[in-house]
């Protein structure tokens, strides 16, 4: 049975109990060891690869994160389908804690992280206006929704570098922004997944207000655990549900992002980039 979808747990979600016929896989690729071995089983009678985002035990800070290894490493197992659950702050009174969100945008303000496979010799421009796989995220909504979640669809996600939270200004500007929520880990993944032509998703769990709110003046982590804790059995049965669903017709557009993005030169292109982005670019560089 192939594995095409994958699953990929935050803060809070370290395993999907629903997960039978379990194996480990550790898997290495062009750009190292990714966060955790994959977690290979089945869920709802479909086969599915699970990752610990931040490894076992919540080892790894958003800013260490090998987000290209774990990309890469669900493509190398086949996935075409990624759903992803992360702990979030709302920047807005209607986005309560324990609710669910389903963004649709980002805004960035990570540092220095490395977000694209290209370089070295072969340069590729995916479009990324729309960063979230629409049918996907439609199918994590209804999901949730089935669920008996709260949850909302669409808005804004900052992504913001941390470890630290938000000084108060800051959070304060996101809200004069019109942002939703914000988080520390997902666009990575969005733009690593687009290059990887993997549609992808999140589900943003609610945790707390940020500091702008009256009631939080401030976050602490043992605020977050104790939502996280609460949500987290919401966020599989909604994961759950949504493997139920899939796959689905892929004619969105993350299915084929790399189709018009390569822009070197295909005589340009050095044989070590080819070879290490083969699971990527092979299809698109076959001599016509």
């Amino acid at each position: 049975m192939n594995t095409r979808i994958g699953i990929i747990g935050g803060s809070g979600l370290y395993d999907m109990a629903e997960l039978a016929d379990r194996e480990e896989r550790t898997l290495d690729t062009p750009f190292g060891e990714p966060s955790a071995p994959y977690v290979l089983g089945t869920l709802r009678g479909k086969r599915v690869a699970f990752l610990a985002r931040h490894g076992a035990g919540h080892r790894f800070m958003p800013s260490e994160l090998n987000y290209r290894a774990n990309i890469f490493g669900f493509k190398i197992l086949g996935v075409e389908y990624i759903l992803s659950a992360s702990a979030v702050g709302s920047l807005k009174e209607e986005y309560q804690p324990m609710d669910l969100v389903i963004p649709d945008q980002f805004v960035d303000r990570t540092r220095e992280r490395i977000s694209t496979f290209f370089g070295n010799g072969l340069v590729a421009h995916v479009g990324f206006a729309h960063p979230f796989c629409t049918p996907l995220s439609e199918i994590a909504y209804q999901s949730a929704r089935g669920a008996g979640a709260t949850v909302h669809k669409g808005g804004s996600y900052v992504c913001m570098e941390g470890p630290q939270f938000s000084t108060l200004a800051e959070s304060r500007l996101y809200r004069s922004w019109g942002m939703d929520i914000i988080g520390m880990t997902n666009l990575q993944e969005a733009k690593l997944a687009r290059e990887a032509e993997i549609c992808y998703t999140t589900l943003g769990l609610v945790t707390d207000y940020d500091c702008w709110h009256p009631s939080h003046a401030a976050v602490t982590v043992d605020m977050i655990v104790a939502n996280l804790t609460q949500n987290a059995q919401t966020a599989q049965q909604v994961i759950a549900s949504a493997v139920d669903q899939l796959p689905f017709e892929r004619t969105c557009e993350c299915a084929t992002a790399l189709k018009h993005a390569l822009i070197t030169r295909a005589d340009a292109i050095p044989a070590e980039a080819k070879q290490r982005l083969a699971p990527l670019v092979a299809k698109y560089l076959q001599p016509s």
